[in-house]
């Protein structure tokens, strides 16, 4: 979730890519989106950011020419500046791409006066987060963490009475009323560095700390930063009295300077805040659900005011960081598994080999079952009691048309008779004249 830190370095975006770009026409939003409508139209406007705590604000002020004091301005164009109010939920950061690159969930888009035309986007994949038209900082959040530190101070240690301070600590961390600009992992990694156990009551841990004198508030800063007298000449931070307070004004600058780079949340870098995290979602860490359902990594004891029934939590970060860190080891890991999903085929070419050689032995052997079963239908019966079965196969088959069809239903007929073989069958069926003068005689014999 988006916190004080990648707020501000999303106003620096903003500042960084409209710098000097002139926007036109009417602020468009997307028919999904819940939100208000931004009545805005002007034909030349510029755009530019400011953050405080967890909201940013857009200013779009429009660009007045000379000629526009003698021309008649239309109705709908806007003439006097208008701030809308940004809060980012859980997914929302702002996008610089072109007309053709639109991502998907732009919800709220603000299109640049060139050609081609480029476009400013909100997007916001789970729409939990919101804008404001003609709205200004929320009435209810405290100062900011990182750039109002002396009010916020005061602010917090003059109201230690309030019924809030009686809950743990981490979950006063949440309470923006009070430490605007403060997040999950950033109230995980201010008590992992004083060793402060999560579930301990809020007004034991700030009743020690005391206001500054008001000397010291108009310029001091607890947290200097020094060149160092290394080898190195790298610049290094020196703290002055730390406590819970002064981390929730550094810790957050910390961040900030990590995404000097640039903010582009949307191609995911987040191995370098990863490296830098020392508690939030850390192997080894402990972790347990808040009142509140949210999620506290700590390290040691919890404290006595934990949840009845709290259970240990793990986030599946390693997942987030394989997605996100392209290094040398993930495409080691990727050619691992392209290897083993070339060799998964292979293994399914053999089995399917195998079936074959199982299919065509199967068919041969039926074949030869098949021929076997000819030869027996094709030799003849020496049995008497098989001839009426034999004459009721073959008598259907003989197609009486043709003469040797004839002649082959009189072979049959007179191997039945004589029971000999086929042999002397063949030789009788050659000579059917004489068969039929020695049927006669056999006749006339047996008649004497």
């Amino acid at each position: 979730m988006p916190e004080g830190p990648e707020l501000h370095l999303a106003s620096l975006y903003v500042n960084k890519m409209c710098e000097g770009l002139v926007f036109s026409g009417s602020v468009e939003k997307s028919d999904v989106n819940k939100n208000p409508e931004v009545p805005f139209c002007c034909d030349a406007y510029c755009i530019k950011a400011q953050s405080r705590g967890k909201e940013v604000i857009l200013t779009l002020t429009p660009i007045k020419n000379d000629d526009d004091g003698k021309r008649k301005v239309a109705k709908r164009q806007s003439q006097q500046p208008m701030d809308v109010v940004f809060r980012f939920g859980m997914s929302g950061f702002f996008r610089f791409t072109s007309v053709d690159d639109l991502p998907k969930h732009a919800h709220l888009r603000f299109y640049t006066n060139e050609n081609p035309c480029r476009v400013l986007s909100f997007e916001d994949t789970r729409r939990f987060g919101s804008w404001h038209p003609n709205g200004t900082w929320q009435k209810d959040r405290g100062p900011c963490v990182m750039f109002e530190y002396e009010s916020f101070r005061e602010n917090v240690l003059s109201n230690l009475s309030d019924k809030t301070f009686d809950k743990p600590i981490c979950e006063v961390l949440l309470n923006q009323k009070y430490f605007n600009g403060i997040g999950n992992y950033l109230r995980a990694e201010i008590l992992f560095r004083l060793q402060i156990p999560p579930f301990v009551k809020a007004r034991t841990v700030l009743e020690g700390l005391v206001l500054q004198d008001e000397e010291k508030k108009k310029v001091k800063k607890e947290i200097t930063v020094v060149e160092s007298t290394d080898k190195t000449g790298k610049k290094g931070v020196k703290a002055e009295t730390p406590d819970l307070l002064s981390l929730c004004h550094t810790v957050p600058l910390e961040v900030v300077q990590l995404g000097e780079n640039g903010y582009a949340p949307a191609k995911g870098k987040y191995s370098v805040l990863q490296a830098w995290m020392q508690c939030y979602c850390v192997d080894g860490m402990n972790s347990l659900g808040d009142h509140n359902g949210r999620t506290i990594w700590f390290n040691g004891d919890p404290g006595p005011m934990v949840p009845k029934g709290a259970k240990s939590r793990k986030i599946m970060w390693k997942r987030q960081k394989d997605d996100h860190d392209y290094t040398d080891s993930k495409k080691a890991k990727k050619t691992c598994t392209d290897s083993t999903a070339k060799a998964k085929p292979a293994k399914k070419k053999d089995n399917i080999k195998v079936k074959k050689e199982n299919a065509t032995s199967k068919t041969q052997n039926a074949s030869k079952r098949q021929k076997k079963t000819t030869k027996k239908v094709n030799v003849a019966p020496a049995d008497e009691n098989k001839k009426p079965k034999t004459r009721g196969k073959r008598s259907p088959k003989v197609l009486p048309k043709t003469g040797t069809n004839t002649i082959k239903s009189q072979r049959v007929e007179e191997v039945n008779k004589t029971k000999r073989n086929s042999v002397t069958c063949r030789k009788s069926a050659t000579k059917a004249k004489p068969q039929r003068k020695r049927s006669g005689t056999q006749g006339g014999r047996s008649s004497k």
